[in-house]
């Protein structure tokens, strides 16, 4: 059998725009991020020059109104683009979905004014966003949190702690969930933070299994002062706007698990029909035979769940339970699909020298973060049983 070259994924496309724009995504991958990629991960490298590239080539704004610089793009092709950056690089693919997800807030919920004083340099103007809404004790659940913003006059001052945020330290704005009012869902309000606010500190990043270029650290709040023309919607609708954002970038955590458990099946393929013993490729041994058709079947079922709960949310009818179900299905399809990877190429998987054994430490943030794969399955029962009884 010869050695079997991956083939780029058969997408379907609603526009020849989007086969155009996927076509410069690839072209870009290429060039600039999948040659440095096991070498930029492995130093902890955080490409900040790849986002700004992307910024200049539209691709930081993609579902966003062009109004405001974005790409007028529906989600089903925005999330076909992401998949293919990750599946570069999961710390670039996974990086711009939380970029969108710190656009969301204003884009959806914000003044006109604001929107034109802050969303075209969000959007399109190099600047790199993050999401503040976990903190150290509020987590899975996040209508706990304890970092308040108290009302001074024209201005809030915000103090507390937010965790695990993503491009925390290095983001140029920071979409804040803080407690204005009483306890529970109802007393949280959103605003826009610069990143260089006086009284915003980083903490030193995380270190973790996996994704060690893109840089994961708390952020402590003492005495940030914002002025209520930052605060995104009404005070007390912060929660209902974070819930919003989830849902949506959920399907970015989807799309971003398919492409990581898609370059795994490209290298396992890539492998498998070139690696000769008992003097022929392994791939015609039935084992791994069947473990390869598995691999491309749950990715197979992984895509079409994402773009069609895409879909959904591009005709304006409801989501989050399809959202939910992608994110669930896609990142332990991911999850799968990497270990097994490792185990077709066997002690090659194992060591630094081949990519695999990287995908699957990516693979398994992508069961946690953006809500826990138990929180997901809580939605899901949620939806089709009604909420738990007291």
């Amino acid at each position: 059998m010869p050695d079997r070259a991956p083939q780029p994924v058969e997408r379907q496309l609603p526009t020849e725009e989007a086969r155009d724009l996927v076509a410069l995504v690839r072209d870009i991958v290429q060039r600039e991020i999948a040659p440095q990629a096991a070498e930029q991960e492995d130093a902890g490298h955080f490409p900040r020059e790849v986002f700004t590239l992307l910024s200049e080539a539209g691709l930081l704004g993609l579902p966003y109104d062009s109004e405001f610089g974005g790409g007028d793009q529906p989600y089903e092709v925005y999330l076909q683009v992401l998949e293919e950056l990750a599946s570069a690089r999961l710390t670039v693919g996974l990086g711009v979905s939380v970029h969108s997800l710190a656009c969301h807030a204003l884009a959806g919920y914000g003044t006109k004014e604001q929107q034109a004083e802050h969303l075209p340099a969000m959007l399109g103007g190099g600047l790199l966003g993050a999401y503040c809404l976990s903190e150290p004790s509020s987590g899975s659940d996040a209508a706990s949190l304890r970092t308040k913003a108290v009302r001074d006059g024209a201005d809030w001052v915000i103090t507390g702690t937010k965790a695990w945020i993503t491009h925390g330290g290095l983001a140029d704005f920071y979409t804040v969930l803080a407690r204005t009012g009483g306890e529970g869902a109802r007393g949280i309000t959103a605003f826009l933070v610069p990143g260089d606010a006086e009284g915003l500190t980083p903490a030193a990043p995380e270190k973790k299994m996996g994704m060690k270029g893109s840089p994961t650290a708390q952020l402590h709040f003492d005495g940030v002062r914002v002025p209520d023309a930052r605060r995104i919607g009404e005070e007390g609708q912060g929660f209902a706007i974070a819930l919003s954002a989830l849902d949506s970038g959920r399907l970015g955590i989807a799309a971003c698990a398919i492409g990581v458990a898609q370059a795994a099946l490209d290298e396992a393929l890539s492998y498998a029909t070139g690696r000769q013993q008992f003097g022929r490729p392994i791939a015609d041994f039935q084992g791994l035979r069947f473990m390869l058709a598995d691999m491309a079947t749950q990715i197979e079922a992984g895509r079409a769940l994402y773009l069609a709960a895409a879909r959904l949310r591009d005709a304006g009818r409801p989501f989050s339970r399809q959202a939910a179900m992608a994110k669930l299905f896609c990142t332990d399809a991911a999850m799968k699909v990497t270990t097994d990877a490792v185990q077709v190429l066997g002690g090659y998987g194992y060591t630094a020298d081949f990519p695999v054994e990287r995908y699957m430490r990516e693979a398994k943030v992508l069961q946690i973060v953006e809500g826990t794969n138990q929180i997901q399955r809580m939605v899901i029962a949620r939806h089709l049983a009604g909420p738990e009884t007291r």
